[in-house]
């Protein structure tokens, strides 16, 4: 058994960098109430000393494998790794995290005095969420899903005056700590049945000992799974993700998504593929059938909706199934490259979404983008994009990254499932289209005028790496390939 160093500092930095900065925002705007612009460059020098922080964990880590020092990667007992799938999903993070703040710009300088609460919660779901992917004990692991979760709950709820957000907020911590709940309860079940909260020694008592007893393990991953299910809204735990797109702050609803699909994927990732890999041939089933019926119900519920944002919510079900082919596949590569794709292309499509419905509104209805296409070119066009690129047209990196999962497991002797979810992709252009007949086949209602922002750096980001990636997706997919866990 490798015995890990008791202390690492840089380990967990970027996710003090994180808190510090959150601690930060609130104490500056109480002392001196400074304009928003000022707590705005607080937030960018945080994230951009957490970004470099991670990079630094980067050069570190690959130094100790080069040099066959995996044992430095594992800090404080055991509980934190600095591998590469940490380091690759904390930068996701942080660029997630940087492109919500600034498509959500407006709503947090609408909110007034409020702003800072609204920053200072986005940058401590950052950090729990960080810690989330960082962790090899199972306990921790629950404890930055907890920060993260917990923040994210307050920032839906967070505009008071209209009860669609209130709703939205209370939906979503009442399903939330169910789903809490059923994940602790699934990690003591794990510890029931292999003595162990470290991911890394679970596998290696699993390798080591042969269980003649499974059945407690086996309940207790399907409640793990069931857990985190919830996080990345993946069918039969998605009912939350409509009325929470639809209620939450638009500003701010691409970031909730984003972040939270990132973090939950990567703790999947982690307990199923580096914990629990011998017993894939009782998890491998489950999943595979949570991804037929994600993407089955996310597709078709789609086709029927009248709301651009309900859409997103099932569009986003639907996306969850197909990542969790790359699950399935057991490639790390290829879901790290899938979501950082998705969360980026999912933020710039919430931008769109902020700029027509408001950053504060409720609900996009789909007639307000009739005539999009003439009232602003810019907004309709970058937004025809993303869409396809969420459907996976050729030519754009969403394209590569569906190749990649469903490529991983039609070689896992899964070929049915790679044809549900060709099948499904195909549905999903259905949808996908229909808005972008909307805005540039049908006549315009009012002619009312729609003012770009802050959104537009988001937009420029998120259009240029759906093309960029996928015309020259070969530095992304080195990047992920690199990133390997312990």
């Amino acid at each position: 058994m490798i015995a890990p160093p008791e202390i690492s500092w840089i380990a967990i930095a970027p996710d003090l960098a994180l808190a510090v900065g959150a601690a930060l925002v609130l104490l500056v705007d109480v002392q001196w109430k400074p304009r928003h612009v000022v707590l705005g460059w607080i937030v960018g020098a945080t994230l951009a000393v957490a970004a470099g922080l991670t990079i630094l964990q980067w050069l570190i880590g690959s130094d100790a494998v080069a040099a066959g020092d995996s044992a430095s990667l594992i800090a404080f007992s055991g509980m934190i790794t600095m591998d590469g799938f940490t380091v690759f999903a904390r930068l996701a993070l942080v660029t997630a995290t940087a492109l919500g703040v600034t498509g959500g710009w407006r709503f947090v300088v609408g909110m007034g005095r409020r702003g800072a609460e609204a920053l200072a919660l986005v940058l401590l779901a950052t950090a729990g969420f960080s810690l989330m992917v960082a962790s090899n004990n199972l306990v921790m692991m629950f404890l930055g899903l907890e920060v993260g979760s917990i923040s994210l709950y307050v920032l839906a709820g967070l505009s008071r005056e209209r009860r669609e957000s209130e709703e939205a907020a209370i939906k979503y911590f009442l399903l939330g700590s169910f789903a809490s709940a059923l994940f602790v309860y699934g990690v003591a079940l794990i510890y029931a049945g292999t003595r162990q909260f470290q991911i890394l020694e679970i596998r290696q008592y699993l390798d080591n000992f042969v269980v003649t007893n499974p059945a407690v393990i086996y309940v207790g991953l399907g409640l793990v799974i069931a857990g985190l299910g919830f996080k990345v809204s993946a069918a039969p735990f998605h009912a939350w993700a409509p009325d929470v797109y639809q209620g939450a702050p638009a500003g701010l609803v691409g970031y909730l998504a984003a972040v939270a699909k990132i973090a939950g994927f990567a703790a999947i990732a982690r307990v199923l593929l580096t914990a629990l890999p011998e017993l894939d041939a009782a998890w491998m089933p489950v999943v595979a059938g949570i991804s037929v019926l994600s993407m089955i119900l996310g597709s078709l519920l789609a086709l029927v909706q009248g709301d651009v944002r309900r859409l997103l919510a099932y569009s986003g079900v639907a996306h969850a199934g197909f990542i969790m082919t790359g699950v399935v596949g057991g490639s790390t590569e290829a879901i790290l490259f899938y979501l950082a794709i998705y969360s980026i292309q999912l933020i710039g499509a919430f931008a769109v979404v902020s700029v027509v419905s408001g950053p504060d509104g409720a609900g996009s209805a789909l007639d307000r983008y009739r005539g999009l296409g003439r009232r602003s070119p810019l907004l309709a066009s970058s937004f025809a994009v993303l869409l396809l690129g969420m459907g996976g047209l050729p030519l754009t990196s969403g394209f590569v990254a569906k190749f990649g999962v469903f490529t991983e497991a039609w070689a896992r002797g899964y070929e049915w499932l790679v044809i549900v979810a060709v099948v499904a992709s195909v549905v999903a252009f259905a949808f996908y289209i229909r808005v972008i007949v909307v805005m540039y086949m049908d006549d315009a209602g009012d002619e009312e005028s729609l003012r770009v922002g802050p959104e537009g750096w988001v937009l420029a980001v998120a259009v240029g790496t759906t093309i960029l990636w996928g015309i020259f997706p070969s530095s992304l997919l080195d990047l992920a390939a690199d990133a390997l866990p312990l």
